[in-house]
């Protein structure tokens, strides 16, 4: 780290910090003087949160960053769900992104990888969303029409 970096938490906020949980008990301003790996409360994803494909595969990568003592196995781990999701999704646009996540965990750049996930989600919920019914065109049969506005005449 080149300069320093200042980290802000509100009371009761907690931080990760090179696989350590913090808790702020007031608001408080953190500056970090070193490289440190850290992830903030706001983007920690839930076991029970990780339903989709990508979801998963960013919490794998979460998981890299808060138990750096496993960061071995935690990396087999993402190369697999890694190589799962590249064969499974067909969007051009998430095959490259998915090709950018592989490029940043390799180089270490867990937080940048969960970064562009995240940035994912909105288009996966879109593809896997069941397509929307189809409106209805608005066209009444004639027969119908005219009984409707009473024009019928038998």
């Amino acid at each position: 780290m080149s300069q320093s970096f200042h980290l802000s938490l509100r009371a009761g906020e907690k931080i990760y910090l090179n696989g350590a949980v913090l808790r702020a008990d007031r608001k408080v301003t953190l500056e970090l003087l070193n490289d440190v790996t850290f992830l903030l409360e706001s983007h920690v994803l839930q076991a029970d949160e990780a339903t989709t494909p990508l979801r998963q595969l960013y919490f794998v990568v979460q998981t890299m960053l808060m138990e750096p003592d496993e960061m071995d196995a935690k990396l087999e781990l993402f190369r697999e769900f890694h190589k799962a999701q590249l064969n499974t999704f067909e969007s051009p646009e998430i095959v490259t992104e998915l090709d950018e996540v592989g490029r940043l965990v390799e180089s270490k750049k867990h937080f940048e990888a969960l970064r562009t996930i995240r940035r994912m989600f909105a288009l996966e919920s879109e593809i896997m969303s069941p397509p929307a019914p189809q409106p209805e065109t608005g066209a009444v049969p004639v027969i119908e029409r005219s009984i409707k506005d009473g024009s019928y005449a038998a």
